[in-house]
């Protein structure tokens, strides 16, 4: 699936808008947004970035002949998100949505916790009579959810506790209010976007093999770096479950691969269930030179906060 180029490429593409439909309908469903009208006397918000400023003064001009717009400046605040520039790079965080946060639930005087997730935790699904502030908890999380755009260190917690939105206990708000105790640590820590004299793509990969108690599918992680910058990161569970850790491994790269080289092909997609169709994608993008794989020691391994708890040694 080719990355549109412009809105209405994006439009005409039935995949990319079956994309969107399911990222609003999660939004929906975890409470992270409301969708209203706009207001008669509120006006849309938007902003444009680049490193040619000539081309964006053009491009102010022209939009001004169609629309009434008004220049904000640099960019500092948007969406909850803060924006600061200097000589090393720019700087993205969420400092103030953080503090807002802690103060809505009653924990900015909390005792601090040194990682999100205890190690090896495993969340089991509350029966019926056990689930209680669904409501709550749901708006809790949603707000993790979209708090982890600029933690990726909070990633693997927050797709934990996300999983049990409807079968929720007192186990699953004591990982939550762990999570907000990690915050609380450090509401300035967020992302640098610094040039490195490259454009070089390196991608860390691993695999929890059957990490999952309720249906031993094993969890994918992935960062994504873009000249030494970290651009994308995911961690998910995967859609069958792996009889070993080598296929849960192999189906981990092949799906890596796919994304890095934009591919679209049916057997290739991260559904595919056969272990020996990976295997032989990634020898081939091997021997083609399109990929180099290194071995990265565990200590190393800057990955494996995706896929589990890790402890603070």
């Amino acid at each position: 699936m080719l990355v549109p180029r412009n809105i209405q490429e994006a439009l005409d593409d039935p995949n990319w808008k079956v994309a969107v439909m399911e990222e609003m309908d999660a939004l929906k469903r975890s409470g992270t947004w409301e969708l209203v009208d706009l207001p008669k006397e509120k006006r849309t918000v938007g902003f444009l970035t680049g490193s040619d400023k000539e081309e964006l003064e053009r491009l102010k001009r022209r939009l001004a002949t169609e629309f009434e717009i008004k220049d904000l400046g640099a960019l500092k605040y948007f969406l909850g998100m803060e924006f600061g520039g200097s000589k090393e790079g720019i700087f993205v965080n969420q400092r103030k949505y953080v503090l807002d946060l802690l103060g809505e639930t009653g924990q900015l005087g909390c005792k601090l916790a040194e990682t999100p997730i205890e190690s090896n935790i495993k969340l089991l699904p509350s029966k019926d009579d056990e689930v209680k502030d669904k409501e709550q908890y749901q708006r809790l999380v949603g707000r993790l959810i979209y708090l982890s755009h600029t933690c990726p260190d909070i990633a693997f917690a927050v797709s934990m506790v996300s999983q049990f939105m409807h079968a929720l206990g007192q186990q699953h708000f004591d990982v939550v209010y762990k999570i907000l105790r990690y915050l609380k640590g450090s509401p300035r820590r967020g992302l640098l976007f610094k040039g490195c004299g490259h454009l070089q793509v390196e991608a860390f990969i691993d695999a929890d093999w059957a990490g999952s108690v309720v249906d031993r599918r094993s969890t994918f992680g992935c960062y994504t770096f873009v000249g030494g910058n970290l651009v994308t990161w995911q961690n998910k569970k995967q859609n069958v479950v792996a009889r070993s850790s080598a296929e849960a491994e192999f189906r981990s790269v092949a799906l890596e691969i796919c994304e890095l080289i934009i591919a679209h092909n049916p057997v290739l997609h991260d559904r595919t269930k056969h272990v020996e169709v990976n295997k032989h994608f990634i020898k081939e993008k091997l021997e083609n030179g399109l990929i180099c794989m290194l071995y990265i020691p565990t200590t190393e391994q800057v990955v494996d906060v995706l896929t589990k708890g890790i402890p603070t040694k």
